[in-house]
């Protein structure tokens, strides 16, 4: 199609979207040449970012919806199957139909344990084409959840846009892209634009492919280092990547400046512990340094006041269904059996459905989370925790953990924001006045009244003791 007419078909679908649905077939009319209705379709679906426009289901397109997302947030009980088919058709497609078996199946589990152990040991990992393929494999479902559930906090409380511009800075294999398109409507306009310079874009084009129609991902092939953002962005995700980065800090503040006026950054991790804790030292630098303040779910109750304690924080949400690929690649044949270990085919060894996960959803705007603040003439801070050692005060925290007991009396790290030392709140009696304990979710704020203050020597922290004579409620957002 030539520029003018192209031209002509934007100027027509300026002209009638804010009059009835603009439909092809109408539009082809009124341009030179009358072209073919599919011509006039593709166009629009190009421009559809730029005009604002959704395609509905009978190929019209309408203002795409705008103000909060509306969503219904579920459990994510599984990886979706279409999903898991398009990563399938890459791995038959690299190693064939057997890709699970003999020379191929070993390369890739070999490809898993040797990323898993330069990770853990700290070491940077080299993303070519196998081992994005295996970084798929083992951990796309996970990640497909975990954003998923974050972003699905940001929607409840009306700061995910229906129609969102969203940048994923270290896109990696699309994870959650993928759990962002399955979030919303099928109505909503998404202009998503994934930075990844290593070969898993590959794999993130291709299972991008199978989302929806005002789905629209655009690849950026560069470092999060050398990529300059064009505009202002709703959603700046770094999705388990900061612990990659040279550094962190100062990405996150150069990219802080791409976001919208009531944008969020959302920093993704590994629920590890070294990988847990760097986060929270990355946000309080960019909350120092860049004037961020954290939104969720670590938000500090106390204006002025900064953490210090070095809290290994993260959520765990229930385990996924074992993905098919998974359980072929775990149960694959063996060409050269590892003598080395006791481990054998089928052991669970290649099987990743944990979702478990730190996270920091921090702004520019000054909002966060709870608008709630303590009343200092009538609650203590953990700042001052040492002055309060085997008394009984009020305090007013958000619970950080689920439940961290593998038995005996349920036990949560808790923190108000101020806190210097870690804190942990022990239920040592249930009852109906303190029960609000259990039932908060993660990322809740609490409010203690007459909760005892002890020091816990063996842990180095402090134990804030719920018994039948503390009263827990929940603090509404």
């Amino acid at each position: 199609m030539r520029d003018t007419q192209r031209q002509q078909v934007l100027d027509n679908a300026r002209y009638l979207q804010n009059v009835r649905p603009v439909d092809p077939e109408e539009i082809n009319e009124y341009v030179e040449g009358q072209p073919h209705p599919a011509v006039v379709r593709q166009v629009l679906r190009e421009e559809a970012v730029t005009l604002g426009l959704s395609e509905r289901a009978d190929g019209k397109f309408v203002p795409a919806p705008d103000g909060p997302a509306a969503v219904s947030p579920d459990s994510v009980d599984a990886f979706p199957e279409q999903y898991g088919r398009a990563l399938e058709d890459l791995l038959v497609g690299e190693y064939g139909p057997g890709w699970p078996d003999g020379e191929s199946g070993d390369r890739l589990r070999d490809r898993i344990r040797s990323f898993k152990e330069r990770y853990f040991g700290g070491e940077t990992v080299e993303y070519d084409r196998e081992t994005a393929l295996g970084y798929a494999v083992y951990h796309l479902p996970a990640y497909y959840a975990t954003a998923q559930y974050v972003l699905a906090d940001l929607a409840a409380d009306d700061r995910l846009p229906a129609s969102p511009r969203v940048l994923d800075v270290g896109a990696g294999v699309g994870g959650p892209a993928l759990g962002l398109h399955d979030l919303l409507p099928e109505a909503s306009l998404v202009d998503y634009h994934a930075v990844e310079p290593s070969a898993a874009a590959d794999v993130f084009e291709r299972l991008c492919e199978e989302t929806g129609r005002n789905f629209h991902a655009t690849v950026h092939r560069t470092t999060a280092e050398a990529f300059d953002p064009d505009g202002t962005f709703d959603v700046v995700l770094f999705g388990n990547v900061l612990s990659e980065l040279a550094d962190p800090t100062a990405v996150v503040e150069r990219y802080a400046d791409a976001l919208a006026e009531d944008g969020s950054i959302v920093a993704l991790a590994p629920a590890d512990r070294e990988t847990a804790i760097q986060l929270r030292r990355i946000e309080r630098t960019v909350e120092r340094e860049a004037g961020l303040t954290v939104y969720a779910p670590t938000v500090r109750l106390w204006p002025g006041e900064t953490p210090g304690s070095d809290s290994w924080s993260f959520d765990t949400e229930p385990d996924l269904e074992v993905p098919a690929f998974q359980r072929r690649l775990d149960e694959g044949e063996r060409q050269n059996p590892d003598e080395t270990t006791d481990r054998q085919p089928g052991d669970g060894e290649f099987v990743n459905v944990d979702v478990q996960y730190a996270f920091g959803i921090w702004r520019t705007d000054g909002a966060t989370a709870f608008a709630y603040r303590p009343d200092p003439d009538q609650t203590a801070k953990m700042r001052d925790a040492d002055d309060h050692v085997t008394e009984r005060v009020n305090l007013a925290a958000v619970k950080l953990s689920n439940d961290l007991a593998d038995e005996g009396n349920p036990l949560f790290l808790v923190g108000d924001g101020s806190q210097q030392t870690d804190h942990f709140a022990v239920l040592t009696d249930e009852s109906a006045l303190n029960r609000d304990l259990l039932r908060a979710d993660y990322g809740d704020a609490l409010r203690f009244e007459n909760a005892l203050v002890l020091w816990n020597d063996d842990e180095g922290a402090y134990n804030v003791v719920v018994n039948a004579e503390t009263v827990v409620d929940r603090i509404p957002p």
